[in-house]
């Protein structure tokens, strides 16, 4: 057989970048993405922490209508944020800074939202107060606490607050929905005693 001699070069082949115009277009893309998906996260992860809170809340409110049972008309006269500060300091669910009446309690519902915890009255009930909730926790939130509540009010920042549980009112999660507004302007009272 004949040898045949084949001088066929392979042709040489230049790697190519991406064009200025691909790179933008990616990452408006990206861009564009994270601007529609982070806020959806954040009310995703406000939504999952709800739970947790309403049962620390619960667990606060069962506990001290335990400790007051059998006690004076006005066993909740001396209760502060404090005692609620003592019970959450290792739950990992609230953040608390300070100690005695300047401790700060902080729910993570909403940015820079607190909780604080006052009596009512002289004394016969006493509230826990949740500013800057988030409205993604809510009715979820209400829906929780209802049942250890004995009053529920709702109020959108600036506006005055709307009783949505108490003896006369029964809890309806549409209508405490109906009273929150977008984004962390929203602050609950739960109203025990």
């Amino acid at each position: 057989m004949p040898i045949i001699a084949s001088s066929t070069r392979r042709p040489l082949f230049r790697q190519r970048g991406f064009s200025l115009i691909e790179v933008s277009i990616v990452t408006a893309i990206m861009i564009l993405l994270a601007i529609i998906g982070i806020p959806a996260i954040g009310g995703y992860v406000v939504e999952n922490k709800v739970p947790k809170v309403g049962e620390e809340l619960a667990r606060f409110i069962l506990q001290v209508k335990v400790n007051a049972s059998g006690a004076a008309e006005e066993a909740y006269a001396d209760i502060d944020t404090a005692h609620f500060a003592n019970l959450v300091r290792d739950s990992g669910v609230f953040s608390v800074a300070g100690t005695g009446s300047a401790v700060r309690v902080l729910h993570g519902l909403g940015s820079d939202g607190r909780v604080t915890v006052a009596p009512q009255g002289a004394g016969e009930s006493f509230a826990i107060e949740l500013t800057n909730v988030n409205h993604a926790a809510c009715p979820a939130l209400a829906s929780v606490m209802q049942r250890v509540a004995d009053v529920i009010t709702v109020a959108a920042q600036g506006q005055s607050a709307v009783t949505v549980k108490d003896a006369t009112t029964a809890y309806s999660a549409l209508v405490t929905e109906s009273h929150c507004v977008q984004g962390d302007r929203n602050t609950f009272a739960f109203i025990a005693g």
